[in-house]
């Protein structure tokens, strides 16, 4: 049974209904907050991108990254300021929020701030963070983890589903193959599709090299076209971007993340792909 949920934004003009069988939405933004000016500078830009292409956008960013690779990595900017400029860029440009969470403690403080939360791949399996997450009354991207086979999906979904919320995303985010490697097996798609929750596909930590940086994650961007492109001809509700205006110069993930100047081609194909496959039937 396919299952649809409705992202709402401040005002509601900006609101819209994402699942496997429905126009493409995009997950967008850069990977954390480097400060108030930077996020609000982003989210107009993207908001301006995302009108002009007609492409109904989640904007993504992280106010705190805790999974880094070495003590000295980047995280953000905190819980307190992350949620200040995140309800900053929910009224200022109506767009609806998505951040991730890291302890069960977050999740209800954080669910009152933004539109989604969001699971690391990472801890997809902490049941406490689940229950709680799924908790807050809010949806829940849950990434699925690099450890994971795409069927082990539905014993997440029936720890979250067991709080009553049913407003879940399966996300993919590719596999680990040896060390420093990811790879994505697209029929991961249309096996998560099978739970009849809207899935979502990470086109940009899919071509992360995890610790592959000396002490930081490398990343191969000039493969994310491609892969967003293959997911969309597999057919998914979401597709997960992390971009920046400059990611040669972010704190962290920069060599995974898409130049603001590289989405406007891309946003096209990826719209032109989902209308086709969609409008057919023909996905998985």
């Amino acid at each position: 049974m396919q299952h649809h949920t409705c992202i709402l934004s401040p005002s509601g003009v900006s609101s819209f209904v994402i699942g496997n069988d429905l126009p493409l939405v995009i997950i967008a933004g850069p990977c954390a907050m480097e400060s108030r000016e930077q996020t609000l500078a982003a989210a107009e830009m993207l908001k301006e991108i995302f009108a002009t292409a007609g492409v109904s956008l989640i904007f993504k960013s992280s106010f705190d990254k805790a999974n880094r690779s070495s003590l000295s990595g980047y995280r953000g900017v905190g819980m307190e300021e992350g949620l200040a400029i995140l309800q900053e860029v929910r009224e200022c440009y109506d767009l609806p929020v998505l951040t991730d969470i890291h302890t069960p403690e977050q999740a209800a403080i954080v669910g009152k701030a933004v539109d989604v939360l969001q699971i690391p791949a990472f801890l997809c399996r902490q049941t406490d963070l689940l229950l709680a997450a799924s908790s807050a009354g809010k949806p829940v991207n849950i990434k699925k983890g690099q450890f994971l086979a795409p069927w082990e999906m539905t014993h997440v979904l029936e720890k979250a589903r067991s709080t009553g919320n049913n407003d879940l995303f399966c996300c993919e985010r590719g596999v680990s193959f040896g060390y420093n490697n990811l790879v994505v097996d697209m029929r991961s798609l249309a096996i998560m599709k099978k739970t009849g929750q809207p899935v979502v596909f990470d086109a940009t930590h899919s071509v992360q090299l995890p610790g592959a940086g000396n002490g930081k994650s490398g990343g191969q961007r000039e493969f994310v076209s491609t892969l967003a492109r293959a997911a969309c001809a597999v057919g998914c509700a979401a597709i997960f971007m992390e971009t920046h205006p400059n990611p040669d110069s972010a704190p962290c993930d920069g060599p995974n993340m898409l130049p603001f100047t590289a989405l406007p081609s891309l946003l096209r194909i990826l719209k032109e792909i989902d209308g086709i496959v969609k409008a057919d039937g023909t996905e998985a």
